[in-house]
Protein backbone atom coordinates (compact mmCIF):
# COMPACT_ATOMS: atom_id res chain seq x y z
CA UNK A 1 0.00 0.00 0.00
CA UNK A 2 1.11 3.56 -0.44
CA UNK A 3 0.33 6.52 1.44
CA UNK A 4 -0.64 10.40 0.36
CA UNK A 5 -0.61 13.07 2.49
CA UNK A 6 -2.33 16.15 1.86
CA UNK A 7 -4.59 18.71 0.50
CA UNK A 8 -8.04 18.19 -1.74
CA UNK A 9 -9.19 21.63 -3.15
CA UNK A 10 -11.95 22.09 -5.53
CA UNK A 11 -9.98 23.69 -9.10
CA UNK A 12 -13.19 26.02 -10.69
CA UNK A 13 -12.38 25.31 -13.82
CA UNK A 14 -13.21 27.78 -17.15
CA UNK A 15 -16.38 26.20 -19.01
CA UNK A 16 -16.70 29.03 -20.78
CA UNK A 17 -16.05 32.88 -21.01
CA UNK A 18 -18.70 33.60 -17.68
CA UNK A 19 -18.52 30.27 -15.89
CA UNK A 20 -16.95 27.79 -13.80
CA UNK A 21 -17.34 24.42 -13.21
CA UNK A 22 -16.70 23.03 -9.81
CA UNK A 23 -13.85 19.89 -9.99
CA UNK A 24 -12.55 17.72 -7.53
CA UNK A 25 -8.11 19.07 -7.31
CA UNK A 26 -5.44 19.40 -5.05
CA UNK A 27 -1.82 18.24 -5.94
CA UNK A 28 -1.74 15.28 -2.83
CA UNK A 29 -5.70 13.93 -3.62
CA UNK A 30 -4.92 14.19 -7.69
CA UNK A 31 -1.76 12.16 -7.17
CA UNK A 32 -3.87 9.73 -4.83
CA UNK A 33 -6.27 9.16 -7.43
CA UNK A 34 -3.92 8.69 -10.01
CA UNK A 35 -2.33 5.87 -7.76
CA UNK A 36 -5.52 4.10 -7.11
CA UNK A 37 -6.81 4.22 -11.10
CA UNK A 38 -3.56 2.61 -12.06
CA UNK A 39 -3.96 0.13 -10.01
CA UNK A 40 -2.21 0.78 -6.24
CA UNK A 41 -3.61 0.16 -2.95
CA UNK A 42 -3.64 4.09 -1.54
CA UNK A 43 -4.12 5.47 1.33
CA UNK A 44 -5.13 9.01 1.71
CA UNK A 45 -4.71 10.88 5.19
CA UNK A 46 -6.83 14.60 4.19
CA UNK A 47 -8.64 17.13 6.60
CA UNK A 48 -11.92 17.06 4.18
CA UNK A 49 -14.31 19.52 4.98
CA UNK A 50 -18.32 18.80 5.48
CA UNK A 51 -19.25 21.51 3.44
CA UNK A 52 -20.82 20.95 -0.02
CA UNK A 53 -17.51 21.10 -1.39
CA UNK A 54 -15.83 18.80 0.83
CA UNK A 55 -18.81 16.40 0.42
CA UNK A 56 -17.75 16.42 -3.54
CA UNK A 57 -14.18 15.68 -2.71
CA UNK A 58 -15.39 12.98 -0.57
CA UNK A 59 -17.50 11.14 -3.25
CA UNK A 60 -14.93 11.59 -5.47
CA UNK A 61 -12.33 9.77 -4.21
CA UNK A 62 -14.12 6.63 -2.56
CA UNK A 63 -15.56 6.50 -6.43
CA UNK A 64 -12.11 6.31 -7.62
CA UNK A 65 -11.22 3.50 -5.13
CA UNK A 66 -8.90 5.87 -2.48
CA UNK A 67 -8.98 4.65 1.56
CA UNK A 68 -10.18 7.74 3.12
CA UNK A 69 -10.26 5.31 6.82
CA UNK A 70 -7.66 8.00 8.09
CA UNK A 71 -9.07 11.04 6.62
CA UNK A 72 -10.32 13.55 9.34
CA UNK A 73 -13.97 15.06 9.11
CA UNK A 74 -13.52 18.68 9.51
CA UNK A 75 -15.97 21.74 10.40
CA UNK A 76 -13.41 24.26 8.64
CA UNK A 77 -13.74 25.36 5.13
CA UNK A 78 -12.73 23.60 1.56
CA UNK A 79 -10.14 25.40 0.12
CA UNK A 80 -10.75 26.65 -3.64
CA UNK A 81 -8.25 27.06 -6.74
CA UNK A 82 -9.52 29.27 -9.48
CA UNK A 83 -8.08 27.80 -12.73
CA UNK A 84 -7.13 29.95 -15.80
CA UNK A 85 -5.54 28.34 -19.14
CA UNK A 86 -3.19 30.23 -21.65
CA UNK A 87 -3.63 29.33 -25.26
CA UNK A 88 -1.40 25.83 -25.07
CA UNK A 89 -3.34 25.17 -22.13
CA UNK A 90 -0.83 25.52 -19.44
CA UNK A 91 -2.86 26.21 -16.00
CA UNK A 92 -2.48 29.15 -13.44
CA UNK A 93 -4.35 29.22 -10.16
CA UNK A 94 -5.63 31.82 -7.44
CA UNK A 95 -6.80 30.89 -4.70
CA UNK A 96 -9.40 31.11 -1.31
CA UNK A 97 -7.24 29.13 1.11
CA UNK A 98 -8.15 31.53 4.80
CA UNK A 99 -9.18 28.77 7.27
CA UNK A 100 -9.35 25.96 5.04
CA UNK A 101 -9.50 22.86 6.53
CA UNK A 102 -6.14 21.14 4.84
CA UNK A 103 -4.17 23.31 6.83
CA UNK A 104 -5.43 22.57 10.14
CA UNK A 105 -3.70 19.88 11.00
CA UNK A 106 -3.29 18.85 14.93
CA UNK A 107 -0.37 16.33 16.29
CA UNK A 108 -3.37 13.54 17.44
CA UNK A 109 -4.53 13.59 14.01
CA UNK A 110 -2.05 12.08 12.26
CA UNK A 111 -1.36 8.28 13.32
CA UNK A 112 1.49 6.00 12.35
CA UNK A 113 1.22 4.68 9.26
CA UNK A 114 -0.70 1.05 9.33
CA UNK A 115 1.45 -2.41 8.09
CA UNK A 116 1.83 -2.61 4.63
CA UNK A 117 2.88 0.95 3.82
CA UNK A 118 5.76 0.74 1.80
CA UNK A 119 5.92 4.86 0.71
CA UNK A 120 3.96 8.19 2.04
CA UNK A 121 4.26 10.71 -0.95
CA UNK A 122 3.64 14.24 0.38
CA UNK A 123 4.19 17.62 -0.38
CA UNK A 124 2.34 21.19 -2.00
CA UNK A 125 0.91 23.74 0.12
CA UNK A 126 -0.37 21.15 2.73
CA UNK A 127 3.29 20.50 3.98
CA UNK A 128 4.21 24.73 3.51
CA UNK A 129 1.01 25.92 4.75
CA UNK A 130 0.72 27.19 8.71
CA UNK A 131 -0.43 25.92 11.31
CA UNK A 132 -0.82 22.46 9.83
CA UNK A 133 2.43 22.30 7.54
CA UNK A 134 4.91 21.89 10.60
CA UNK A 135 2.68 18.86 12.35
CA UNK A 136 2.97 17.23 8.76
CA UNK A 137 6.48 18.01 8.49
CA UNK A 138 7.23 16.38 12.22
CA UNK A 139 5.07 13.52 11.13
CA UNK A 140 6.79 12.10 7.99
CA UNK A 141 9.99 12.56 10.14
CA UNK A 142 8.74 9.84 12.49
CA UNK A 143 7.23 7.92 9.42
CA UNK A 144 10.66 7.69 8.02
CA UNK A 145 11.74 4.38 9.65
CA UNK A 146 9.54 2.35 7.97
CA UNK A 147 8.27 3.50 4.89
CA UNK A 148 10.37 5.62 1.50
CA UNK A 149 9.54 9.23 1.74
CA UNK A 150 8.04 11.28 -1.25
CA UNK A 151 7.84 14.85 -1.63
CA UNK A 152 7.04 16.76 -4.18
CA UNK A 153 7.07 20.61 -2.99
CA UNK A 154 4.69 22.06 -5.99
CA UNK A 155 5.61 25.81 -5.40
CA UNK A 156 2.70 28.49 -5.52
CA UNK A 157 4.22 31.67 -6.14
CA UNK A 158 1.74 33.60 -5.24
CA UNK A 159 1.12 31.65 -1.80
CA UNK A 160 5.09 31.72 -0.69
CA UNK A 161 5.97 34.04 2.74
CA UNK A 162 9.41 34.45 1.45
CA UNK A 163 12.04 33.11 -0.80
CA UNK A 164 14.39 32.51 2.03
CA UNK A 165 11.06 30.94 3.97
CA UNK A 166 10.81 28.71 0.68
CA UNK A 167 14.52 28.00 0.19
CA UNK A 168 14.64 27.30 4.32
CA UNK A 169 11.59 24.69 3.83
CA UNK A 170 12.87 22.59 0.84
CA UNK A 171 16.18 21.93 2.45
CA UNK A 172 14.65 20.48 5.33
CA UNK A 173 12.61 18.79 3.08
CA UNK A 174 15.39 17.05 1.19
CA UNK A 175 17.04 15.72 4.31
CA UNK A 176 13.36 13.77 4.61
CA UNK A 177 12.84 12.48 1.35
CA UNK A 178 14.26 9.63 -0.43
CA UNK A 179 12.12 10.67 -4.01
CA UNK A 180 11.83 14.37 -4.47
CA UNK A 181 10.35 15.42 -7.77
CA UNK A 182 9.78 18.99 -8.64
CA UNK A 183 9.44 20.96 -12.10
CA UNK A 184 11.64 23.22 -13.86
CA UNK A 185 9.33 26.11 -12.68
CA UNK A 186 9.82 25.22 -8.41
CA UNK A 187 13.51 25.46 -9.58
CA UNK A 188 13.39 29.11 -10.90
CA UNK A 189 11.43 30.37 -8.68
CA UNK A 190 13.95 29.12 -5.88
CA UNK A 191 17.26 29.20 -7.65
CA UNK A 192 16.37 31.93 -10.74
CA UNK A 193 18.59 31.61 -13.89
CA UNK A 194 20.01 28.39 -12.54
CA UNK A 195 20.82 25.45 -14.44
CA UNK A 196 17.95 22.80 -13.50
CA UNK A 197 20.63 20.33 -14.01
CA UNK A 198 23.15 21.20 -11.43
CA UNK A 199 20.42 22.18 -9.04
CA UNK A 200 19.56 18.64 -9.08
CA UNK A 201 22.82 17.45 -8.22
CA UNK A 202 22.73 19.56 -5.59
CA UNK A 203 19.68 18.60 -3.86
CA UNK A 204 20.97 14.79 -4.46
CA UNK A 205 23.58 15.58 -2.71
CA UNK A 206 21.43 16.93 0.19
CA UNK A 207 19.78 13.48 0.72
CA UNK A 208 17.35 11.91 -1.59
CA UNK A 209 18.28 8.65 -3.43
CA UNK A 210 16.22 9.95 -6.75
CA UNK A 211 15.82 13.64 -8.19
CA UNK A 212 13.56 14.31 -10.41
CA UNK A 213 12.83 17.83 -12.18
CA UNK A 214 9.78 17.60 -14.60
CA UNK A 215 10.39 20.12 -17.72
CA UNK A 216 7.21 20.00 -19.91
CA UNK A 217 7.68 19.60 -23.30
CA UNK A 218 11.83 19.91 -22.69
CA UNK A 219 11.19 16.24 -20.95
CA UNK A 220 12.76 15.33 -17.70
CA UNK A 221 16.04 15.49 -15.74
CA UNK A 222 16.81 12.45 -12.71
CA UNK A 223 20.04 12.01 -10.43
CA UNK A 224 20.18 8.73 -9.25
CA UNK A 225 23.47 7.57 -7.81
CA UNK A 226 25.28 10.68 -8.51
CA UNK A 227 24.49 10.08 -12.78
CA UNK A 228 21.88 12.29 -14.46
CA UNK A 229 19.59 10.99 -16.22
CA UNK A 230 17.62 12.71 -18.94
CA UNK A 231 14.66 11.95 -21.38
CA UNK A 232 12.28 13.47 -24.18
CA UNK A 233 9.00 14.30 -23.26
CA UNK A 234 6.44 11.82 -24.81
CA UNK A 235 4.21 13.17 -27.71
CA UNK A 236 1.15 14.45 -26.67
CA UNK A 237 -1.59 17.18 -28.29
CA UNK A 238 -1.98 19.67 -24.65
CA UNK A 239 -5.23 19.82 -23.96
CA UNK A 240 -4.91 21.01 -19.81
CA UNK A 241 -2.12 20.38 -17.83
CA UNK A 242 -3.93 20.63 -14.76
CA UNK A 243 -2.81 17.53 -12.81
CA UNK A 244 -0.46 16.67 -15.21
CA UNK A 245 2.71 16.70 -12.57
CA UNK A 246 0.65 14.83 -9.74
CA UNK A 247 -0.05 12.07 -12.23
CA UNK A 248 3.88 11.89 -13.21
CA UNK A 249 4.30 11.66 -9.57
CA UNK A 250 1.79 8.52 -9.09
CA UNK A 251 2.97 6.75 -12.26
CA UNK A 252 6.88 7.13 -10.79
CA UNK A 253 6.24 5.77 -7.34
CA UNK A 254 3.29 2.94 -8.99
CA UNK A 255 6.23 1.39 -11.20
CA UNK A 256 8.99 1.72 -8.69
CA UNK A 257 6.18 -0.46 -6.29
CA UNK A 258 5.74 -2.42 -8.75
CA UNK A 259 9.26 -3.64 -8.56
CA UNK A 260 9.69 -3.78 -5.07
CA UNK A 261 11.75 -1.15 -5.01
CA UNK A 262 9.48 1.01 -2.40
CA UNK A 263 10.13 0.77 1.63
CA UNK A 264 13.88 2.16 2.57
CA UNK A 265 16.45 4.45 1.86
CA UNK A 266 16.19 3.39 -2.21
CA UNK A 267 19.80 2.72 -1.69
CA UNK A 268 21.51 0.82 -5.03
CA UNK A 269 18.80 2.39 -7.42
CA UNK A 270 19.97 0.35 -10.79
CA UNK A 271 19.89 3.06 -13.68
CA UNK A 272 17.29 0.79 -15.52
CA UNK A 273 14.62 0.31 -13.44
CA UNK A 274 14.87 4.29 -12.95
CA UNK A 275 14.14 5.10 -16.22
CA UNK A 276 11.82 2.87 -17.07
CA UNK A 277 9.67 3.83 -14.05
CA UNK A 278 10.46 7.82 -15.68
CA UNK A 279 8.92 6.71 -19.42
CA UNK A 280 5.85 5.08 -17.55
CA UNK A 281 5.09 8.26 -15.28
CA UNK A 282 5.60 10.37 -18.94
CA UNK A 283 3.61 8.34 -20.76
CA UNK A 284 0.98 8.67 -17.65
CA UNK A 285 1.06 12.36 -17.52
CA UNK A 286 0.57 12.71 -21.52
CA UNK A 287 -2.63 10.82 -21.10
CA UNK A 288 -3.61 13.75 -18.57
CA UNK A 289 -2.33 16.43 -20.73
CA UNK A 290 -4.95 14.95 -23.43
CA UNK A 291 -7.65 15.56 -21.25
CA UNK A 292 -9.44 18.65 -19.50
CA UNK A 293 -9.01 19.29 -15.88
CA UNK A 294 -7.30 16.53 -13.34
CA UNK A 295 -8.20 13.59 -14.83
CA UNK A 296 -5.22 10.70 -14.62
CA UNK A 297 -5.36 7.66 -16.76
CA UNK A 298 -6.23 3.86 -15.45
CA UNK A 299 -3.65 1.38 -16.19
CA UNK A 300 -5.42 0.76 -19.52
CA UNK A 301 -4.78 3.92 -20.76
CA UNK A 302 -1.34 4.38 -20.62
CA UNK A 303 0.53 3.38 -23.83
CA UNK A 304 2.91 0.56 -23.80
Amino acid sequence: MLAVCGEALIDLLPADSVTYAAKPGGSPANTAVALARLGSEVLLLARLSEDLFGQQLREHLLRNGVDLSRAVRADDPSGVAVVTRDAAGSASYRFALDGAADWQWRPQELLDLPPGVVAVHAGSLALARPPGGAVVESWLASQRAGCTISIDPNLRPDLLPSLDVARAQVARWLALADVFKASTEDVQLLHPGADPVEIALTWAAAGPALVVVTAGADGVIAVSNGVVLRLPAEPVKVVDTVGAGDTFTAGLLHALAGVGLLGGRLTGLDEAEVLSALRYAGRAAAVTCGRVGADPPTAADVPD
